[in-house]
């Protein structure tokens, strides 16, 4: 079934993990989607594959770093423009950050403030009269189950992430008229390209991963990306049609431990 057959569609951070997950599926429900990622080697992979796995896609780019404010407007021209318009609106693209509150510097807080909560506004800024003409537009934020679950060492991270909850809520009550919904999905621990690098860099293999997030959900293991794109690609479509200003966790239990 074309659950977004139709639909045109703008996800920032594509190139990998969530992101591509979502093109994946967005792909395979029948969207047209335009990617944007920083990383333009890892952005034309996903390109690439996409194009292979689903030779009837209408799939475009843009390499472009969120927190670029002056790029954003570019951005989503040229998706209005590749695909006729713009329907869904997926902000998954974020920044990590690992300085203890009580060291962290203004300079990191700005870093991570202009990626995770600046360029998602700017991109919901910039789309909002696109999402308008559409009559049935759906934004999903992307943040974390850490947005509403406490822990230690990433608090710049969780700050912003718990940000954008604030920020999507009110998003459903100004564009509700506009017939604009917005909706925000929290991620649990997600075995993304993200954490195979960085554990690979520290001599790690991925099974010893594997092994390390057995307390952080009531499932005792990582999400595959895709298990999270499945919710974002159901709250894009038109089958969550009476949602809008939800905050779904999709944390493996963890906020109920």
């Amino acid at each position: 079934m074309a659950r977004l057959a139709n639909k045109r569609a703008l996800i920032t951070g594509g190139g990998a993990g969530i992101g591509a997950a979502c093109a994946r599926l967005f792909c395979a429900e029948g969207a047209a989607v335009t990617l944007v990622d920083a990383n333009e080697e890892g952005l034309l992979a996903t390109v690439q594959a996409l194009r292979g796995e689903f030779p009837q896609a209408r799939v475009s780019h843009c390499v472009a770093d969120v927190a670029d404010a002056a790029r954003t407007r570019e951005v989503v021209q040229h998706a209005v423009d590749a695909h006729g318009g713009l329907d869904i609106l997926v902000n998954n693209a974020a920044m990590r950050n690992y300085s203890a509150l009580a060291d962290a510097t203004p300079e990191e807080w700005r870093a991570m403030i202009d990626v995770n909560l600046v360029g998602t506004a700017t991109y919901c800024r910039e789309a909002l009269p696109h999402l308008r003409l559409s009559g049935k537009g759906s934004i999903v934020n992307v943040a974390s189950c850490y947005a509403v679950v406490g822990r230690k060492g990433m608090g710049l991270y969780d700050t912003t992430k718990a940000g954008q909850l604030a920020m999507t809520r009110t998003l459903a009550h100004e564009e509700a008229a506009n017939g604009v919904r917005a909706n925000v999905v929290c991620p649990g621990s997600t075995l993304t390209d993200f954490h195979v690098s960085r554990a690979t860099a520290k001599g790690k293999s991925v099974d010893q991963l594997k092994t390390e997030r057995q307390t952080t959900s009531l499932l005792a293991r990582w999400a595959d990306p895709k298990e999270i794109a499945w919710p974002i690609l159901w709250l894009a479509s038109d089958e969550a049609s009476f949602i809008t200003g939800t905050s779904l966790l999709v944390d493996g239990g963890l906020a109920a431990m």
